[in-house]
């Protein structure tokens, strides 16, 4: 069953694979005043909902488990790495200093070899439950015992200074609510996705990592043991009402045995610099997210994908990354593993639009600047441009396995790079132009000499929009006539032809106007299947593609015209009957037999889904059953987030998250549903 449901866990039950559980969401706690909560009441007495997917981290046994489901995971950050806590406390990715950079720990795609951090309690019995605290990207992990309740308080500090050494620091605070609790942590990290030895030395501070160049440092007053096998660990009894901080500092990158002088931290931190560490951590989400101007019936979830989406965007540069992971399987034991930390054009018009809507002008300002500043040195505007760019703007992004490690769940191989970066997509123009209108009509106008490389790449784009391409799939197989990139071509020579007229720059109007005239009556005649009533993925195709969702999002038809609305039907249908959709979930071409040339039957795509959403929102002005269609349709896809409103790029079968976890594009959409759901929705109840 399919359908997701509620459950409130009470009682201990034995481990169960939490793969055949269906999912619900875990809600948000209502937004509260930081200063008015005591410390010790914060997450004391929080509701006793549960995701049911995640049952197995509330239950016993999940501190046993091998590889967590990846929906068992939340994520910290500071706007240049992040690190993917699981419900039993250990962190198992985590890249340093950047989202690029070699993995430290990596147990979530080895969990022999990886790496892993890990501060638990230890019990015979124990129930975990994980949240953030509100409004922010500080996470809590509870652990519940018979006779204690201990809390994890996982952060990343934020706000600081540009080039602060603090930028390299990861707080774990471990207290003690109620009774006395043993404490167990393990820390052995794995430099270099695994590939390079280190030294491990304990100190009076705590302990040191050393690995060529490079250095890690972990600082407690904990005693530390060195385990043999490059790692340390310990075990102490907390009381109720006391506390250990362990902050995990990344070093200056010499592999002198001096601390590094720019750290400002060369003993372990106290109790009351981790509080302070945390109360302006705690300020600076709340006075960010104090600028979203959403106030509709999805608020928190709404909340929620805005602060993921500001993890995921690298502060120095602007960019943000489609996903923090690498190799996260789309099927498991399968080969559709993938490299994400990286920045795709593509998602250029999705960023700036969600952002703007909501109110969060200086990110899409920050992303457009990315665009300018970093991206387009690496590109010619007469030329093919690039497909997925480095944080920095950089196009070199060769692609290899890791062959030593076996991959999540055994879902080899593992990938760092993507060979994406080689392939001609056409429909990036569509985004990139979108993008750049968005910006000019909310943000600020657009600069004379920005004008010109528009200029020149639209009259590129007149030249070269009937080439095949890989499309938005990315296809390693195949170049074809994609309906989308012929859709997306016509979006760019619309946007240059409207910022022209609207700022009256010069431009080759006659030509741009011919050439996407052109593209419309093309896809009109071949991307129309008479037989299929739709249109499909690519000339000459019978297959249903979710991307042709995008069609009246992006105003190349009307919503309600008679052919999308005939599209719509199609893809509504179960797969068996030739269209996309199960249950509330949309699949982003027919699952079987797969036209991408890869082993396995991936899941269904949660971005497609809420482009579903949006969809028929739009095309509900004079048929409200649309209307409330998309409402229920939205309602069930948030019953496929993780307990903490977090998705992956897609739902399995079981309701599983499968992909690289937690995707921009999906909240991007889910925010962009959201906004044009509520704002059709009125006043309705």
């Amino acid at each position: 069953m399919r359908l997701p449901l509620a459950l409130q866990v009470e009682v201990s039950l034995p481990t169960v694979d939490s793969s055949a559980i269906p999912k619900k969401i875990f809600p948000e706690r209502p937004v509260m005043n930081w200063k008015h909560l005591p410390s010790s009441a914060c997450f004391y007495n929080p509701p006793d909902y549960c995701n049911l997917s995640n049952a197995a981290g509330i239950l016993k046994g999940i501190g046993s488990m091998a590889y967590q489901p990846i929906e068992n995971y939340g994520i910290i950050g500071n706007m240049r790495t992040v690190a993917l806590v699981s419900m039993n406390g250990s962190i198992d990715w985590y890249c340093s200093p950047h989202f690029d950079s070699p993995s430290v720990f990596g147990a979530i795609l080895d969990d022999k070899k990886g790496g892993r951090f890990q501060i638990s309690a230890q019990a015979e019995v124990v129930r975990h439950k994980q949240s953030y605290w509100p409004s922010t990207n500080v996470l809590v992990t509870r652990f519940l015992l018979e006779d204690g309740i201990l809390e994890l308080e996982d952060f990343m500090p934020v706000g600081l200074p540009a080039g602060s050494a603090e930028y390299r620091d990861l707080y774990r605070r471990v207290r003690c609510v109620r009774g006395a609790v043993r404490v167990s942590v393990m820390c052995r990290p794995a430099f270099d996705y695994g590939r390079q030895d280190h030294q491990t030395r304990i100190e009076k501070s705590g302990a040191r990592f050393t690995a060529g160049n490079f250095d890690m440092s972990l600082l407690t007053k904990v005693p530390l043991q060195d385990d043999g096998e490059g790692g340390v660990t310990a075990e102490f009894v907390l009381e109720e009402g006391k506390s250990q901080v362990f902050l995990l500092r990344g070093g200056s990158g010499s592999s002198s045995s001096a601390p590094s002088e720019s750290s400002p931290h060369k003993s372990a931190p106290s109790e009351q610099e981790a509080e302070a560490k945390l109360n302006r951590t705690v300020k600076f989400w709340h006075d960010w997210l104090s600028a979203c101007t959403y106030y509709g019936r999805w608020r928190e979830q709404v909340h929620r994908s805005a602060l993921a989406l500001k993890l995921l965007s690298f502060e120095p540069t602007g960019a943000i990354i489609a996903a923090p992971t690498t190799s996260l399987p789309e099927v498991i034991g399968g080969s559709r593993n993938w490299d994400y930390r990286y920045t795709w054009f593509r998602d250029a018009a999705f960023t700036v639009y969600a952002m703007v809507r909501i109110g969060f002008k200086d990110e899409a300002t920050e992303f457009i600047g990315w665009i300018h500043n970093y991206a387009s040195k690496h590109m010619s505007a007469d030329k093919q441009a690039g497909v997925v760019f480095t944080i920095e703007g950089d196009e070199r992004l060769p692609e290899y396995t890791l062959d030593h490690w076996e991959g999540y769940r055994g879902s080899g191989p593992v990938r760092v790079g993507n060979q994406a970066v080689t392939q001609y997509q056409g429909d990036i123009y569509g985004e990139l132009m979108d993008a750049l209108y968005l910006a000019n009509k909310y943000v600020s106008p657009t600069p004379y000499d920005q004008w010109l490389r528009m200029r020149t790449r639209l009259d590129w784009i007149c030249e070269n929009w009937e080439r095949p391409d890989s499309g938005i799939w990315e296809m390693r197989n195949r170049q074809e006539n994609f309906v989308y990139s012929k859709v997306m071509n016509w979006v760019a020579l619309d946007r240059g032809l409207r910022l022209a007229d609207k700022r009256s720059l010069p431009a080759n109007h006659a030509k741009w106007l011919t050439e996407r005239d052109r593209i419309y009556e093309q896809v009109m005649s071949l991307g129309w299947n008479e037989k299929r009533q739709a249109f499909t993925q690519y000339y000459g195709s019978e297959d249903l593609d979710a991307s042709i969702l995008m069609m009246p999002l992006v105003l190349f038809m009307a919503p309600n015209d008679p052919r999308m609305l005939s599209t719509l039907d199609a893809i509504l249908k179960n797969p068996r009957d030739g269209g996309l959709v199960s249950d509330s979930l949309v699949y982003r071409y027919p699952p079987q037999p797969s036209i991408d040339g890869l082993p396995g039957k991936e899941g269904s795509f949660n971005m497609c889904s809420f482009w579903l959403i949006e969809a028929l929102t739009r095309a509900s002005m004079g048929a409200p059953e649309k209307l409330d269609h998309a409402r229920l349709l939205f309602e069930r896809m948030l019953g496929y987030s993780n307990h903490l409103g977090l998705y992956s790029e897609q739902t399995g079968p079981q309701g599983e998250a499968l992909g690289n976890f937690p995707q921009a594009f999906t909240h991007l959409a889910l925010i962009s549903a959201a906004f044009n759901l509520d704002r059709s929705l009125g006043s309705q109840i």
